[in-house]
């Protein structure tokens, strides 16, 4: 083999080696650590449609979490619950139509927070679905298969005008939280807080670099002393419900006094 040709080769082999490397430092590079929030927040409306806990004895009432979110521009609902029967019967008696709603968030892969997506696209699938990018593929197939389309979440994003990703947050499982800025300040919304809640609510603190107004969701069984880390960190109002355990509620209860909001299914937060 001539000189020539191994200079050549040699020379490929360093371009090969420099432009590995620059993808991989790419991929290394922290993503955006701030949310540029509308400085006027929005009237916002949270709407549960599928939990554990309940608040209206009309509605059926089963292990999971879904909520309605309204905002001055359109529905966005967060996470589906476990069973669609049961999401699509509340959200009908609350007068909610599945066609009513743009964009779907879900926050994580168990069923009790994506078990009624097909059953809602079934009805509705004219909507984006913000999914984890950790997802597997046979859900991107079935949100494709019924007309609807996906969007892989990994960074924090824009969801809608107020409404936030967190990003995808590491578990197990990845799970991605929502942060809706309202008039009143800035609302965290979790699944199931499976990291921990008191890090999701740091996280978004971190993310507007504002005082968080009220957090909303299932907490996780978090410990008792959850309820100080919340004053710590300037949480004015707290809704805590499906994953989060009696006892810890009971004592946000006591410490919030009327401060604490008694979420479950049928509940209706208007913040304004």
């Amino acid at each position: 083999m001539s000189k020539n040709i191994l200079t050549t080769i040699g020379i490929l082999i360093l371009v090969g080696v420099a432009i590995w490397f620059l993808i991989q430092t790419e991929r290394t590079i922290p993503p955006e650590t701030f949310i540029e929030l509308e400085k006027e927040g929005a009237e916002i409306t949270l709407i549960s449609v599928y939990d554990n806990y309940q608040a209206n004895q009309n509605l059926k009432t089963a292990w999971g979490f879904g909520c309605v979110i309204k905002t001055p521009e359109e529905l966005v609902l967060f996470d589906t619950g476990g069973d669609s029967e049961i999401l699509l019967f509340n959200m009908e008696k609350m007068n909610i139509a599945p066609k009513s709603i743009s964009k779907i968030v879900i926050s994580h892969i168990h069923g009790d927070h994506i078990g009624g997506l097909e059953g809602f696209l079934e009805k509705n699938s004219n909507v984006s679905v913000f999914i984890p990018a950790s997802f597997p593929d046979s859900i991107r197939g079935m949100i494709s298969s019924h007309g609807a389309k996906f969007v892989d979440v990994s960074d924090p994003m824009k969801i809608s005008d107020f409404i936030y990703s967190t990003g995808e947050l590491y578990g197990p499982p990845n799970e991605q939280s929502l942060i809706v800025n309202s008039k009143m300040g800035v609302i965290v919304i979790t699944g199931c807080a499976h990291l921990g809640i008191v890090n999701i609510v740091e996280k978004a603190k971190e993310l507007t670099k504002k005082e968080v107004y009220l957090v909303v969701g299932g907490f996780h069984h978090p410990p008792i002393s959850v309820v100080e880390k919340f004053r710590d960190l300037g949480v004015k109002k707290v809704a805590p419900s499906h994953c989060t355990g009696d006892s810890v509620r009971e004592t946000f209860a006591k410490e919030y006094k009327e401060n604490f909001i008694e979420f479950g299914v049928g509940k209706i937060i208007k913040v304004k």
